[in-house]
C-alpha cells in the first residue's frame, strides 16, 4: 500500500513539474527565466518578447513594514484622486461628481456644477488634475465622456471650485477627441499638467475593431497621447504642427486605451499604461511623434483567441513597450513615488490594477523594469487610480468604493 501511495504522489509531483511554463526566450534567442516572477499564471500566447527583461521580471519584496488602510467605503465608484494642496484629496466618481476626502476618510458632499457625463460602460467622468496655481486661481481640469448628436466622445473641462467646495465655477469644455462614435468603452481619460504648463491628455480607440485604425491615423483624435493648452489649444512645439492633415494637439499615436499617465520624479519623462486585448497590456515612455504600435503590433489576442492583424509584435518603426503583461493586469491610474520616507520605494512606480486586483509595483533602474511587486492582493479590489499625497503616504480608489492609504506602519 505504501509503495502504490508513493507511486501515487510521484506521479501527481511529476505532473505539476510538467506544468510548469518553459523559460522564454527572445527574438534573439536570450534565455529569460520566468520562475521568480510574480506572475505563475501561464501566458495566453507564445509571443517571445523583444528584450531580456520586456516581461515577467523576477520579484521583489518590500523590507519596509507597510501597510494600507482603508479610510472609507463610501465612494461611489471613484475614477480619479488628486491631492489637494492642504493634504486632502479631491476625486471624481464615475456617474459624475467629485468629493473631497480628509486623509482620515471624511467626505464631502457631492460638489455641483459639473457637466453631464456619459455614464454607459466605461464612461462617465474620469481622471483629473489641479492646475500648478490650484492655491490662489482654484482651477481643475477633468476628462470625461460626453453625449454628442451621433454618438459620444472624450471631452477636457475645467472649472473653478468655489470658496465653498461645493460648486464648480464656470465649467467649460475646452477640447473634444472627435470623431464622435457609438460605443461605450475606450475613453482613455487621464490628464496631467507639464511643467510648461500644458495638458497631456490620453485618448482611447473605442475599442471596435471599425475604430481600431484611427489610433494610426493622424487626422483623428483616437488612440492617442495630445498636448494642448489650457484653453484646449494645440500646444506650441507639438511634433505634428504644421504637417498635412494631420492634427496639431497629437503629441504620440498608436495607442489602444491609455489608463495612465504619470511623469517621473527626476528624469521629468512621461510614462503611459495601456490596456492590451487578452494579453499585452503595455507600459511605455512616451516621446514626442512616436508610433506605440496599436494595432499593427501587439503582445496580445483578441479575447476570444484569434491573432489581431498579422499577429506581430514588432515592426520597424514602431515602439516596442519598455514592460508589458500576459495575462493582463489591466492596469489604470499609476503614480511614481518621490522622497525617501521609504528608500527602496523611492522612483519606483506604481499602478493600481483592475483585474488582477492588486497594487502593482514596479522597480525601474536606467529605463527598465528590473523587479516586480504585488501590494494589497488579498484585499481582493480592483484598484482603479493612485496617486501620492503631501504628506508622501499613498492613497488609492477602487472600483468598489473605497478610499486606502499606503505607508509606513
Amino acid at each position: 500500500m505504501l509503495t502504490i501511495l508513493a507511486a501515487i504522489l510521484l506521479g501527481l509531483s511529476s505532473c505539476k513539474n510538467n506544468s510548469q511554463k518553459a523559460p522564454e526566450t527572445t527574438a534573439d534567442g536570450e534565455t529569460i527565466s520566468t520562475l521568480a516572477s510574480v506572475e505563475k499564471e501561464n501566458p495566453n500566447t507564445d509571443y517571445k518578447p523583444a528584450f531580456v527583461g520586456q516581461t515577467r521580471i523576477a520579484a521583489v519584496t518590500t523590507q519596509t513594514p507597510y501597510e494600507g488602510k482603508v479610510l472609507t467605503k463610501d465612494l461611489k465608484k471613484p475614477w480619479g484622486i488628486v491631492g489637494l494642496p492642504d493634504g486632502r484629496l479631491l476625486i471624481t466618481e464615475k456617474e459624475g461628481t467629485m468629493r473631497i476626502a480628509t486623509n482620515t476618510g471624511t467626505l464631502s458632499e457631492p460638489i455641483k456644477g459639473i457637466p453631464e457625463v456619459d455614464s454607459k460602460g466605461q464612461g462617465g467622468l474620469l481622471g483629473l488634475t489641479l492646475d500648478p496655481d490650484f492655491s490662489t486661481n482654484r482651477m481643475i481640469f477633468w476628462v470625461f465622456s460626453e453625449k454628442r448628436p451621433g454618438g459620444n466622445l472624450t471631452a477636457v473641462a475645467k472649472g473653478k471650485l468655489s470658496a465653498d467646495e461645493k460648486t464648480i465655477e464656470g465649467a467649460t469644455v475646452i477640447y473634444r477627441a472627435t470623431p464622435v462614435y457609438d460605443g461605450d468603452k475606450h475613453f482613455g481619460g487621464r490628464i496631467l499638467v507639464d511643467k510648461s504648463g500644458n495638458l497631456f491628455v490620453s485618448t482611447g480607440e473605442r475599442s471596435d475593431i471599425e475604430t481600431r485604425p484611427q489610433a494610426q491615423q493622424l487626422n483623428s483624435a483616437l488612440g492617442k497621447i495630445l498636448r494642448i493648452t489650457k484653453d484646449g489649444k494645440p500646444a506650441s512645439g507639438n511634433p505634428f504642427v504644421g504637417k498635412g492633415d494631420a492634427r496639431p494637439e497629437i503629441y504620440a499615436y498608436g495607442n489602444r486605451n491609455v489608463q495612465g499617465l504619470a511623469f517621473h520624479p527626476t528624469t521629468g519623462d512621461l510614462w503611459e499604461n495601456e490596456f492590451g486585448p487578452k494579453g499585452g497590456d503595455e507600459l511605455n515612455i512616451i516621446k514626442a511623434g512616436k508610433n506605440y504600435g496599436w494595432p499593427i503590433i501587439t503582445y496580445g489576442v483578441e479575447y476570444k483567441g484569434p491573432k489581431i492583424g498579422a499577429g506581430i509584435q514588432q515592426q520597424e518603426g514602431l515602439e516596442q513597450p519598455v514592460y508589458y503583461w500576459d495575462p493582463v493586469i489591466s492596469a489604470s491610474g499609476m503614480t511614481f513615488f518621490s522622497g525617501d520616507v521609504i528608500p527602496e520605494w523611492t522612483n519606483n512606480l506604481f499602478l493600481a490594477c483592475l483585474s488582477a486586483k492588486h497594487i502593482d509595483r514596479l522597480v525601474i533602474k536606467n529605463n527598465k523594469v528590473v523587479g516586480e511587486e504585488r501590494l494589497l492582493e488579498t484585499e481582493k479590489q480592483r484598484f482603479r487610480d493612485i496617486t501620492q499625497g503631501k504628506d508622501g503616504a499613498l492613497y488609492a480608489v477602487t472600483d468598489e468604493g473605497r478610499l486606502y492609504r499606503i505607508f509606513t506602519k
